[in-house]
């Protein structure tokens, strides 16, 4: 396991990209100016030991040896002892509803960067919680299984959008049966699979499903985004609404809240039904929900122990800068002896 220390010394990487742009400009410019002033033939014979490949070496090494500094600053880290230790807390997995009705602006911004919000406030309140995350529209695709890495479940979820799945619809169903195999059926903790949707049920199976779930010990917590008398869906690009979702028949589609279905779902599994407009209401809700939740001990490992690397990467660029102390514009002796490329004035 590795971690950087100090990501913000990356944008750094811009200054040997900038060096070896002015350097080949500068060798084109040379180039070309020799060529108005001397032929090839003539310049090898004024300066036969003079190396066309020296300079290249010698620029190569010196940003590579500045590439290396740079990682030095960033502080590349190794874990060196993994510690296990007693957690206590709950399974929860997140399913989101990424269909592009969930691009209605009748919250704001969008009910899916709402639902974003919302996991996410959700995600900052919790301690020693495990979460997983699921994508579902007209299919269920899993995005991040149980984890304590709070980091990666809010990398995945701000990547998430409504392109991510192009089979469109929006299956409840699948959502609760893939979030029902995240849980470990043979680690007796809470199991809490938190769905957030405008509620749009494409299929009539999501209350079996969700029976079925209950039985396994999961706990379905659902929260409506959106507003029950519907907003259009809207066609955007680079950010500017073009056009409105149509219909076979040309006609505006409408897409409205289904409390019932998530209602019906959360009441199945002895689960709750939240409106999700107000993000502080959900997040009270779900505190409320977590801390009438049985808190289970498990065992967790992860790295304790992190050592710097710097000492190397520094080590290595002093190396290759004291190497090109010692590189000359000139033809290196033995290779040229070599004559590898059968020059005949190398040989005389």
């Amino acid at each position: 396991m590795y971690q950087l220390e100090e990501k913000i010394w990356f944008w750094l990487m811009v200054l040997p990209i900038l060096a070896a742009i002015l350097f080949f400009i500068n060798e084109i410019w040379k180039t070309r100016t020799q060529q108005g002033f001397i032929t090839q033939s003539s310049l090898l014979k004024l300066s036969p030991d003079y190396s066309r490949f020296k300079p290249y070496l010698k620029m190569f090494i010196n940003i590579l040896s500045l590439i290396l500094l740079i990682f030095a600053m960033v502080n590349f880290q190794v874990g060196t002892k993994i510690e296990s230790y007693k957690r206590f807390g709950v399974d929860i997995v997140f399913a989101i509803d990424v269909s592009r009705s969930m691009l209605a602006e009748d919250v704001a911004p969008n009910r899916l960067e709402k639902s974003k919000q919302i996991v996410n406030q959700i995600i900052n309140k919790l301690t020693s919680d495990r979460v997983g995350i699921v994508a579902y529209a007209g299919k269920a695709f899993p995005q991040l299984p149980i984890t304590t890495d709070y980091s990666s479940a809010k990398m995945f979820l701000s990547n998430m959008n409504t392109d991510m799945i192009s089979s469109q619809g929006t299956a409840i169903d699948e959502a609760i049966q893939l979030s029902s195999t995240y849980f470990d059926e043979n680690i007796n903790t809470s199991k809490l699979l938190i769905i957030i949707s405008d509620g749009e049920d494409h299929n009539n199976s999501s209350l079996d499903i969700a029976k079925m779930a209950a039985q396994k010990g999961i706990k379905i917590h659902t929260i409506g985004v959106g507003k029950e008398k519907g907003s259009p869906i809207p066609m955007k690009k680079n950010g500017i609404t073009q056009n409105y979702k149509r219909d076979n028949n040309n006609e505006v589609v409408i897409t409205k809240l289904n409390k019932k279905v998530l209602t019906d779902i959360a009441e199945i599994t002895q689960g709750t039904f939240i409106i999700g407009q107000n993000t502080s209401f959900v997040i009270n809700e779900i505190d409320k929900i977590l801390l009438e939740t049985e808190k289970t001990e498990f065992e967790s490992t992860q790295f304790s122990d992190y050592k710097d690397q710097f000492q190397l990467f520094i080590f290595i660029a002093l190396m290759f800068l004291f190497l090109d102390i010692f590189l000359f514009d000139s033809k290196t002796s033995w290779i040229k002896k070599l004559n590898l490329f059968n020059d005949n004035n190398a040989a005389k």
